[in-house]
């Protein structure tokens, strides 16, 4: 069986991985000039340099896009993404400098390991020295080091979860791809329909989180860490020509494919956000409408998958 498609041509994708902490950060790089544009959902989520990167901001690219664990604690790590940057003369040119765009976002893993170590400026740095083009390393590293998904009964219920990655090319030859953080505090949801990644019951079966939630009379009386540390995070790389509407509008609907993938999704306890990277950003034409029909359809679809290829990654049979 071949192997997923790798990125398009100029990404690359790098981790700095501590596991007995459990946990690390995830740099995706981009070509100069890309486009980017993000879609935020969740209840509760972390993030950096978000704003400038929305429709009505007045820059048009990002230079990196850091996701992180260390909750609000690791965004420190997009300052060693930016210096990473700036030595190497990439980012936004003002009359004062280079000024590299980092926008990032964090999962919280703080329980997972050692709460006192997280990702910070040298780690960043790290992460982007170790990056890659070709197809991301997977599994539980960077980001996803200290993951795990289907915690409603608790972390000592749930499933590994961790980094996945997805490729497909879109009928005009481009590469739609998708790197995904998986942590959700939902379940994950299999293209057929049956759970891939439920909580385990005391009996060794698993149970449906939603239709769990659904059944309670009052709220549970949530230990520490049950179930407040839940988030997706996925950042769509594309060498489809958007422009950075466009690109948003494409983040906007590859949330589909957390809502496909995740359930319940979007959580008052996950921090939920979707980036899109487009290495061809150009003026908007007449055929944007359609593209970003036909990009925002696939990236959707590789959200999903990407989603799913965090938990099979993590959890080898």
């Amino acid at each position: 069986m071949s192997g997923p498609l790798p990125l398009p041509e100029g990404f690359a994708v790098g981790h700095w991985t501590e596991p007995e902490a459990a946990t690390g950060c995830t740099v995706i790089l981009a070509p100069a000039g890309s486009s980017c544009g993000v879609d935020v959902r969740g209840g509760g989520p972390g993030s950096r340099e978000t704003e400038i990167i929305s429709p009505l901001a007045n820059a048009q690219e990002a230079t990196a896009v850091l996701l992180t664990g260390g909750s609000a604690f690791g965004l420190a790590a997009a300052d060693g993404v930016a210096r990473w940057c700036e030595e190497r003369g990439r980012g936004y040119r003002t009359p004062g400098g280079i000024v590299p765009l980092v926008p990032a976002a964090v999962i919280y893993d703080l329980i997972a390991g050692d709460a006192r170590v997280r990702p910070g400026p040298e780690q960043g740095y790290a992460a982007c020295e170790a990056a890659r083009g070709g197809v991301p390393e997977r599994g539980p590293v960077g980001a996803g080091t200290g993951a795990a998904v289907a915690k409603v009964l608790g972390r000592e219920s749930a499933t590994a979860g961790g980094v996945g990655y997805a490729a497909a090319t879109l009928g005009s030859g481009e590469t739609v791809a998708a790197v995904a953080v998986v942590n959700a505090t939902g379940d994950v949801i299999d293209a057929d329909g049956s759970a891939l990644a439920a909580p385990r019951r005391p009996d060794g079966g698993r149970l449906s989180s939603a239709q769990h939630l659904a059944s309670l009379s009052a709220p549970p009386e949530w230990k520490k860490g049950e179930p407040r540390e839940g988030t997706t995070l996925v950042c769509v790389i594309t060498d489809a020509p958007l422009d950075k509407l466009a690109a948003n509008k494409v983040a906007r609907m590859a949330s589909a494919g957390i809502a496909r993938a995740v359930d319940p999704v979007y959580t008052p306890f996950d921090g939920d956000i979707v980036f899109c990277l487009s290495s061809a950003a150009g003026a908007p034409d007449a055929g944007e409408s359609w593209r970003v029909m036909t990009t925002g359809s696939l990236a959707a679809a590789v959200t999903a998958a990407a989603i799913r290829d965090g938990i099979d990654s993590s959890n080898p049979v």
